[in-house]
């Protein structure tokens, strides 16, 4: 199995990432951050957040994947920029001739988010959200999938998936533009299974619940090994297991079944017979 993993130096990307390698997957780990090098455009988020670095590589997602059981290749790639992801994509048809599973998951949503904003009415919200959720977001997202097309349709087959939040139509308060991208998010997967169905080709959306990212492990003070400790991270789910989400789907003979849809993971795993890492089987999330 041949796959990409976009924005996969932390967070979902790193956990669906090394779920695909542990069912032998080659994957391809995207994104900016390196060991010798951090995208500018986390500054500001750095400094809200107080953290030094942001946490997490491709290098170490390249190498957590290999650890797992597949092969993991880093390529530095800025989502946002159209000629490197068709150099990406172009790369892998050379080496492999095919791809089997894109996930698309770049996501800028934190290049403008600062605890000021957070849970604030829409009306003070600043309008850089949009660039940095919806102009490296969604247009990520885009990006890929037109990167992507020519391949999987020449192939006849092929699984798009596209890592977003859905609560049944519940408002994110407070969150105005996470809101309408993840949205945006959902309707793009759906649009793009219409144009692709008739080619054979997959494209879907999974949602997770409140992920441990190492970025909500960071703002509450805590790690991996320690958060059951925190009460308000009992809800929390690691990114693990939208990993194993993705890897069933991607196992899945009959996903083609599931074209256009949003499929929660807490669903998934019921259906699948997974469970996250610490052997529970947690529900789809709700909005409170």
């Amino acid at each position: 199995m041949i796959a990409i993993v976009t924005g996969a130096s932390r967070g979902a990307g790193r956990g669906i990432a090394v779920e695909l390698g542990a069912i032998g997957a080659t994957v391809y780990v995207t994104g900016r951050t390196t060991r010798d090098q951090q995208p500018a455009a986390y500054d500001t988020f750095k400094r809200s957040a107080g953290f030094e670095r942001m946490p997490g590589t491709i290098d170490d997602t390249a190498e957590a994947v290999t650890a797992a059981g597949g092969k993991g290749i880093a390529v530095r790639c800025d989502h946002s920029d159209p000629d490197q992801v068709r150099e990406l994509f172009a790369r892998v048809e050379r080496e492999h001739g095919e791809l089997d599973v894109l996930v698309n998951n770049a996501w800028g949503g934190h290049e403008t988010l600062t605890h000021e904003f957070l849970d604030a009415p829409f009306w003070q919200q600043p309008l850089s959200h949009w660039q940095s959720m919806f102009e490296h977001g969604v247009r990520n997202h885009v990006i890929g999938c037109q990167a992507a097309a020519p391949l999987l349709i020449k192939q006849r087959r092929g699984l798009i998936v596209t890592t977003t939040y859905w609560d049944r139509g519940h408002y994110i308060k407070g969150n105005l533009f996470y809101d309408l991208a993840k949205s945006t998010l959902c309707r793009l997967a759906f649009d793009v299974a219409a144009e692709l169905k008739p080619h054979g080709v997959t494209s879907l959306a999974v949602s997770p619940g409140w992920m441990r990212t190492e970025i909500i492990l960071g703002a509450f003070k805590t790690d991996e090994d320690h958060w059951q400790e925190v009460p308000p991270l009992a809800r929390t789910e690691s990114p693990r297991y939208i990993g194993r989400a993705v890897a069933a789907l991607a196992r899945d003979p009959n996903v083609h079944a599931k074209t256009g849809g949003v499929h929660q993971v807490g669903d998934l795993a019921v259906e699948y017979g997974f469970t996250d890492i610490d052997g529970r089987v947690i529900p789809p999330f709700e909005m409170q």
